[in-house]
Formats: C-alpha cells, structure tokens, sequence
C-alpha cells in the first residue's frame, strides 16, 4: 500500500516510488518527534515477536498501520529525536530543519556481516560528495561508522555517523541503519567546537532534499553488501579513509598508540604498534586521532 506522506515538503511518495523496485512492500513513514529512530523499529520487531509468542495472530495493524507481523523493509524519519543514540550507547543531539535522522530496516542476509558500516558510509559520502577520480574528497570517513567534512589530510569535523543494529525474526535477521547528518548548524557556537554540516558544502541543501540524494543509493549499497559484502566496497572507503596513515589512540589494550594502515578485506582497522600489526573489529574499540580534539561535538544520531 503506498503510504500518505505526513509531512508533504518531504516527498514520501516519491520515496516510496524511487525504493520500492529495490525494496518491494517498503512504507515511506516521516514524523515530526521520535526518541529513536533505531529504537522504534527494533521495539516494533521485539513486540511483534512477544505477541506471536503468546499466541497473537499477527493480524491487527500497530498504531502505524503495520501489521504485527510485518517485517518488510521501512524508512523511518523523524524530523527531531528526543533521544538519538551514537556508538557504544553515546548520545547525540538534532534539531528539527537543522538534521536529516532516519532509519532503514530491512531483511539481510549477507554471508559476512563484517565491514556494513564502512560500506554504508561508502555509499553516503558518495552520493553526497561526488568526485572524480583525480580530485580529493571533501567528505572522509572515520572508522568505523562516522562522517567527517576534511579540512586537511587526516583531520576535519564530524558531519554525522552510522547506527547499525540487527534483531533475529524467526529464520531471518532484520538490519536496521540509522543515519544521522548535520545539515546546519544547531547553534552559532558550533563554528568553532568541531562540528561540521552539510550547508559548508551545499548551502542550497536542506534535510528532505539531503535524503532524496541518499536513499536510493543507501539501499542499492545494502543489496549489494548483501551479494559481494565489503570487497564491492574497498577501494571507495580506501579512498576516503580518514585514519590511514595517521597516528591515532585506541581504547583496546594490545595497541594503545599507533598508525592506522587502512582496513583489511573485512573491513578491520589495521594498526601497527611497536610490536606489530594489531587488527581491530568494528564494534571492539572506539579510535580517535592522536591529535583529535576530546571534546564531541554534537551530532545527530538514530
């Protein structure tokens, strides 16, 4: 059933026609307030399961119009979270017309989870952030799950980041990606604290015109994760890469300092200490440039 955009200016309907040939049976829903993106989708998937456990039919439609049942894909916006959530449970914060925060959940079946993030930001960056073979990037990519506007080689301001989660259905597992990205600045003081939007690099971008450049691309890089898994990937991220060469600091105990030398064929960050090369997982340490300032700066999240 095609959705009835709630928020017109967003152009659900034209979503829903743009991804429904890569994700048949997607609904396109926009609101203006959600805690979490990420949250409100799993939380649909949790409570259809405990309902099908004690017996429910899975028939009768949710407050959204979705079956109980129903696991096919969704596009979730929130025109403002109350609660986004970043990596390894940090907070982020987003204003409504100043933040672009979704989330995607579909069914995926990969042979190798490894690497999703990186292609994920992949297929971000490129689409906002075209560029020709010869010409740096304006738009770098952090290991493992962030965005970051480059000012320089190796050094810039996060633009935004990934959120991915996966919840098993029966014999299938739900991936659910959350994006979040600044599009303009939350407060005048964000010009100097590290923060970074998407206004710098397309000032005529607003958050409805900043996800109809995304998701199509977004969910024609999932399905292709899912055939080719990171390899489809590589070279692209190897092109943004943020780390490489780089002195960076990890929380993991084996390799506290050292220099980031790209990512492995699944994706793990290599780094070469003292005493060798150490490869990192994503999801195992949280890894800042040795000359990163400590202070986040706010961003949104899923």
């Amino acid at each position: 059933m095609r959705p009835e955009p709630l928020h017109p200016s967003w152009g659900a309907e034209a979503l829903w026609r743009e991804l429904n040939p890569l994700l048949p049976g997607i609904s396109v829903e926009v609101v203006a307030r959600a805690e979490s993106t990420n949250s409100q989708l799993l939380a649909r998937v949790r409570g259809q399961a405990g309902r099908s456990e004690g017996g429910d039919t899975g028939t009768a439609p949710d407050a959204h119009g979705r079956r109980r049942s129903d696991t096919q894909p969704c596009l979730l916006v929130a025109e403002h979270q109350t609660h986004g959530r970043g990596r390894l449970g940090r907070g982020w914060s987003s204003r409504a017309g100043a933040s672009l925060t979704f989330s995607l959940a579909l069914a995926l079946a990969p042979r190798d989870w490894s690497g999703l993030s990186l292609a994920v930001g992949v297929a971000l960056a490129d689409a906002l952030d075209p560029t020709a073979a010869d010409e740096p990037p304006h738009i770098g990519l952090k290991w493992p799950n962030d965005l970051w506007l480059l000012d320089a080689p190796g050094s810039g301001r996060k633009l935004g980041g990934v959120l991915i989660e996966t919840v098993a259905v029966g014999d299938q597992r739900l991936c659910v990606v959350g994006v979040g990205l600044n599009v303009r600045p939350l407060t005048p003081r964000h010009a100097s604290s590290g923060f970074a939007c998407l206004h710098e690099l397309a000032p005529d971008l607003t958050p409805p015109r900043a996800l109809a450049r995304i998701a199509r691309p977004l969910a024609q890089a999932l399905r292709v994760f899912e055939q080719e898994g990171f390899a489809a990937f590589a070279a692209r991220f190897q092109a943004r890469d943020l780390l490489r060469d780089q002195p960076v600091k990890t929380t993991a105990d084996a390799c506290r300092e050292g220099i980031a030398e790209g990512v492995d064929a699944r994706g793990a960050l290599r780094v070469r200490t003292s005493d060798g090369l150490h490869l990192l997982s994503s999801g195992e340490v949280s890894v800042r440039l040795h000359d990163e300032d400590t202070a986040s700066a706010e961003l949104p999240a899923c």
